[in-house]
C-alpha cells in the first residue's frame, strides 16, 4: 500500500520524539493528518483534564524542576529533536524547491505551539501523581547538593549524546538484521529487488 507524503511526514516525527515530549509529537501529527470530525476529549490522544494540586506541593513541584534543571533538559531534546527532524522532514516529502519553506514553516509553527512551560506543567501533574510532598522535598535537597548541581550541569549533554548513540546503534543493528535477513531468504530478497525496480520509473 503506498503512503502519501502526509503519512510519512507523521511516521517520521513518530519516530523522532522522545517520550518526555510525546505531547509534541500528538501536537505535531495533528498538523499534518485530519482529525474526524466525531473526535472527542474523552479519547486516548485526547490530553487528560488536569486536577487541582496543592498550591504548597505545586510550589516544591516548581521549586524541583528548577532546581533539577529540567526547562533546560526539555529544551536541549526539542533542540536535538528538531535538528534530526529537518532531513528527515525534508527526504519524505517529493522532490521541490517548496520543502525548505515548509520545512522552515512547519518547525516555526510548531515552536509557537509548544514550548518548555507546557511540558513543564505536564511534568508537575505526574510528578503530583508519583510522588509525595516530601519525596519532592527529599529530591530538592538532593540537587542542591554539589553532586546535584554536577548531575544537572552534565544531564543536557549526556541526554542529547545519548540520543545521538541511540540512534546510530538503532541504525547498525537494523542494517545487520536486514542484511541476514536478507542473507537467510534469498526469495524475499529476490522479491524485494522486483518490487524496487518495478517502483523506480525508467528514465529512458
Amino acid at each position: 500500500m503506498k503512503i502519501s507524503a502526509v503519512g510519512k511526514l507523521s511516521l517520521v516525527l513518530a519516530a523522532g520524539l522522545l517520550p518526555v515530549l510525546q505531547i509534541g509529537l500528538q501536537a505535531a501529527q495533528s498538523t499534518t493528518t485530519r482529525v474526524p470530525a466525531s473526535a472527542s476529549a474523552g479519547e486516548p490522544n485526547a490530553p487528560a483534564t488536569p486536577t487541582k494540586i496543592d498550591p504548597a506541593k505545586d510550589a516544591d513541584i516548581r521549586h524541583l524542576l528548577e532546581a533539577a534543571g529540567t526547562a533546560a533538559v526539555v529544551q536541549a531534546l526539542m533542540d536535538n529533536m528538531e535538528q534530526n527532524l529537518r532531513p528527515m522532514m525534508s527526504k519524505s516529502l517529493p522532490p521541490g524547491e517548496y520543502r525548505e519553506k515548509l520545512s522552515e514553516l512547519f518547525f516555526e509553527k510548531f515552536r509557537s505551539k509548544l514550548d518548555t512551560r507546557q511540558i513543564l506543567d505536564l511534568a508537575i501533574a505526574r510528578y503530583d501523581e508519583n510522588f509525595s510532598d516530601e519525596e519532592i522535598k527529599s529530591l530538592i535537597s538532593f540537587y542542591e547538593t554539589p553532586l546535584g548541581h554536577k548531575v544537572v550541569t552534565l544531564l543536557p549533554k549526556l541526554t542529547a549524546e545519548l540520543q545521538q548513540d541511540g540512534q546510530k546503534l538503532g541504525q547498525q543493528v537494523g542494517r545487520e538484521a536486514m542484511i541476514e535477513v536478507l542473507s537467510e531468504h534469498p526469495e524475499i530478497a529476490q522479491a524485494l529487488q522486483e518490487a524496487s525496480r518495478r517502483a523506480v520509473p525508467s528514465s529512458q
